[in-house]
């Protein structure tokens, strides 16, 4: 997580990578300083593409912020995140380094996987980042052995999953499997409302994929995602819960991707209108919006921050094209144990 450090009047910020400890003790604004780095890391990644500096399927959760800054700062140090396709903001929530992370997409030896995993495969063993993957809800069934261990530690597991993977057959095999071995786990459904181009009423009749959870006896708060307050206080619920040997809870976030399922995507599947609708709903307008009512950032903090997450991205950007590529005789290298 970023800690925040003595303003000068050279630097409004400075970083450090860490977990939060005690979770309760986390600002708002470091909260905000961290959505506006996912923000900006994610735009520089659409640039880059078009620029072909960046190839390969990528996919951006632009929009989505609050759920990966509310679920992250929940967390506190030893626990352990599962992400999904599309998890450079939960990674950067958790900790990740933004050089690294962009090398990885580059395909740079200095990248988080040395440049073999990609946008959909990142791993950060140090932050407990475990790993994403492209597959609809696959990492749910890693982040349960994983909890397996962290019920022994005192730690909990948070796994991200779309409302895609509710129609899974291992979905519900790993809800049936939480419940009841009560591991401690924070099922985080990031409800876009798209199973990659198809809308949620088009693949089910389930309007809130926390209903899943009843059936198994898995509780349940459903939120505004784009209201990172509101997600903080829902994983702050499930964390406690978990910590205290009650078993899963599911936190589904509704909110909206406002760029397409990849980088690239047409998106002739949904109107206009109702990503300008999203848009109102921007969660780091809000936010920022929230706390300069309440009195705690200025608007010159807030233009602060975005220019200090600018800063930190073209320093990735740099070391991404300073970064070495992979030898070729690295490359049986990483592929079995």
């Amino acid at each position: 997580m970023w800690r925040r450090c003595q303003e000068t009047a050279s630097q409004f910020w400075e970083w450090e990578y860490r977990f939060v400890v005690d979770a309760t003790t986390v600002s708002y604004r470091d909260m905000l300083q961290r959505m506006w780095l996912i923000r900006s890391f994610e735009e520089r990644v659409i640039e880059l593409c078009h620029k072909k500096d960046l190839a390969g399927l990528v996919h951006v959760g632009i929009g989505q912020e609050g759920v990966a800054v509310g679920i992250a700062s929940s967390l506190a140090d030893g626990d352990y995140l599962y992400g999904t396709h599309r998890s450079h903001g939960h990674f950067l929530a958790g900790g990740a380094d933004p050089n690294r992370l962009l090398a990885e997409l580059a395909g740079k030896e200095t990248g988080y996987c040395r440049g073999r995993g990609g946008s959909m495969h990142i791993v950060d063993t140090d932050n407990r980042l475990m790993t994403a993957t492209g597959i609809v809800g696959g990492t749910i069934s890693l982040a349960l052995g994983t909890a397996l261990v962290a019920q022994e530690e005192g730690a909990v597991v948070a796994v991200y999953f779309g409302d895609g993977a509710s129609n899974t057959g291992g979905f519900h095999e790993c809800l049936n499997m939480a419940a009841l071995w009560k591991l401690p786990v924070v099922l985080v459904c990031e409800n876009n409302g798209y199973a990659e181009f198809t809308p949620l009423s088009a693949h089910t009749n389930v309007s809130n994929v926390s209903d899943h959870g009843k059936p198994y006896g898995i509780p349940s708060r459903i939120v505004d995602g784009n209201d990172v307050l509101g997600v903080l206080d829902a994983a702050r619920f499930a964390v406690k819960r978990a910590r205290a040997g009650k078993g899963p809870t599911m936190v589904e976030c509704k909110t909206y991707r406002l760029r397409g399922h990849y980088v690239g995507d047409p998106e002739t599947y949904r109107q206009a209108d109702e990503v300008a609708e999203w848009r109102d709903k921007d969660p780091i307008r809000r936010f920022g919006e929230h706390l300069t009512d309440q009195k705690m950032v200025t608007q010159d903090d807030i233009e602060d921050m975005r220019a200090a997450a600018q800063t930190k991205i073209d320093e990735a950007v740099r070391f991404m094209a300073e970064s070495p590529w992979p030898s070729p005789d690295s490359m049986t290298e990483c592929v079995y144990a």
